[in-house]
C-alpha cells in the first residue's frame, strides 16, 4: 500500500509524541508545523474552532478507516507498527521534533489560545474565541477579518491548488457567492465536485450555485494543443454559448448586485485559458454593469 508523504508526516508526528492526543491538538500542531515549511504539507483556513484543513480532516478519516490510526473518544493515536519518521526529509524531521518539544505538553485549550493569539486571522470564524481570549486579543481577531465591501466580480480556477487554499482565497476576498460555470461540475480532485464544493462552501457561509449552461463541453477541450486552438475554441464559445445565454448572464449580474462580491469558478489556473474570462468580459458589456472584474 502506497502511503502519501502528507500521511507519513501525521504518523511521524504521532510516533514522536508517543501517545494518543486530542484531535484538536493534533490539528493545531500540524498547523504550527506547516507554518515553518517552505511548501506547506497542508493548507489551512479559518473555521469554527480556528485553523482547520478539510484535506487533513479527510486524511484522518481515511487513515482511521484503513486502521493506520485509531480514534478513542476524541483522541487519535497509532494503530500500526509501521514507522515513517525516517522517511521524512531532514528539515521536516527537525520540525517534527521541535513542534513536539514546544507544544507536546500543552493542553488543547492552551494550544488553541496560542494559535488564536499568534495567528488571529485563522480565528475569525471561531465560535469560541470570545470566551477564550482577553478583550485585547479578541480585538486582534476582529481587525483580521476581511472587510472589503466594494462590489467586484471575481473569477477563480482551482488547477494546481488544494481545496483549503482555494476556499481561503474566497474568504480573504470576502466573497459571498461562488458561481460554478463548469458544464459538468465533477472532479477527481478532492472537494471540487458539485455536491462537495457546495457543502464545503456552506460550512464557511459562502453561497454556491452552478450555471452549467454557460460552460464549455469537456470534449471540445481535448483537442487543444496550442494558442490557435484556444482562439478557435473561445471564438466558437463567444459566437454560440454566450449569445444563447444572455438571460443567465443578466441573472449573474443581478446576483452580483445582491451579494456585492461573487466569483465565477472553473478549473484552469490561467484565466486567459478559461472560458470564465470571456464570460466575465461579456457580462461587463451589459448595460447596468459598473463594477470591477478581478481574476484571482
Amino acid at each position: 500500500m502506497i502511503m502519501f508523504y502528507r500521511r507519513k508526516l501525521i504518523i511521524a508526528l504521532l510516533e514522536t509524541i508517543g501517545t494518543n492526543i486530542e484531535k484538536t491538538k493534533l490539528i493545531k500542531m500540524i498547523f504550527l508545523l506547516t507554518q515553518k515549511q517552505n511548501i506547506p504539507t497542508y493548507d489551512f483556513l479559518p473555521f469554527k474552532y480556528g485553523c482547520y484543513s478539510f484535506s487533513l480532516g479527510a486524511d484522518l478519516e481515511t487513515m482511521i478507516k484503513k486502521d493506520w490510526l485509531q480514534k478513542i473518544g476524541n483522541e487519535i493515536g497509532l494503530s500500526t507498527d509501521q514507522t515513517y519518521f525516517e522517511d521524512l526529509i531532514d528539515f521536516d524531521q527537525i520540525l517534527v521534533k521541535r513542534i513536539v518539544k514546544l507544544y507536546g505538553v500543552m493542553t488543547s485549550d492552551r494550544l488553541t489560545r496560542l494559535t488564536y493569539c499568534d495567528f488571529p486571522y485563522y480565528a475569525i470564524k471561531s465560535s469560541i474565541a470570545r470566551n477564550m481570549l482577553s478583550e485585547e486579543n479578541f480585538k486582534n481577531i476582529a481587525m483580521s477579518m476581511p472587510n472589503n465591501c466594494e462590489t467586484v466580480l471575481y473569477t477563480i480556477g482551482y488547477e494546481g491548488i488544494s481545496l483549503d487554499y482555494y476556499l481561503n482565497k474566497l474568504i480573504k476576498n470576502n466573497i459571498g457567492l461562488l458561481i460554478d460555470v463548469r458544464r459538468k461540475p465533477i472532479s477527481r480532485k478532492f472537494g471540487f465536485s458539485k455536491k462537495s464544493l457546495h457543502n464545503y462552501c456552506s460550512l464557511l457561509n459562502i453561497n454556491y450555485i452552478n450555471f452549467s449552461e454557460v460552460g464549455i463541453d469537456t470534449l471540445k477541450r481535448k483537442s487543444i494543443n496550442d494558442k490557435s486552438d484556444y482562439e478557435y475554441l473561445f471564438e466558437e464559445y463567444r459566437n454560440s454559448t454566450l449569445r444563447e445565454t444572455t438571460s443567465i448572464q443578466k441573472k449573474i449580474l443581478g446576483l452580483l448586485t445582491k451579494y456585492k462580491r461573487i466569483a465565477l469558478t472553473c478549473f484552469e489556473a490561467d484565466s486567459s485559458q478559461c472560458h470564465r474570462s470571456h464570460l466575465s468580459d461579456n457580462i461587463k458589456t451589459l448595460s447596468k454593469f459598473r463594477f470591477k472584474v478581478i481574476h484571482l
